[in-house]
């Protein structure tokens, strides 16, 4: 089990260095990169804390802590799936508003070019 912990821990490192990185490099914004620096921080949380994680295996009625760190990291990833879903799936809406926004804008111009053309 400290094998599985210490190797959980490192990952969780890698993941934090990965997403400062690629902030840094302005891959990822700030404000999405919160929730991945939160995942990689109650990793890593859990995975120096052996009786924490034997703690939370007796609470969810698990038998087995490695599978609890296993629940944990996966419970973790649909979370932040989760919120990207709700990101994505606003910045879809506010995409086809500004299209829109576009067409009618387009339209007023050609209206308005097709005006100017024609002699009153």
């Amino acid at each position: 089990m400290d094998r599985l912990l210490d190797l959980t821990a490192g990952l969780s490192v890698v993941l934090g260095a990965l997403v400062l990185a690629s902030i840094r490099r302005a891959h990822i914004r700030v404000e999405y990169s919160v929730s991945w620096l939160a995942g990689a921080l109650a990793l890593f949380a859990v995975s120096r804390s052996p009786a924490l994680l034997e703690r939370a295996a007796g609470w969810i009625g698990l038998a087995d802590a490695p599978l609890a760190l296993v629940l944990v990291a996966g419970c973790l990833l649909l979370v932040i799936l989760f919120r990207f879903s709700v990101i994505i799936s606003q910045l879809k809406d506010d995409n086809i508003a500004l299209a829109q926004r576009v067409a009618i804008l387009e339209f007023h111009l050609q209206s308005l070019q097709a005006q100017s053309r024609i002699p009153e």
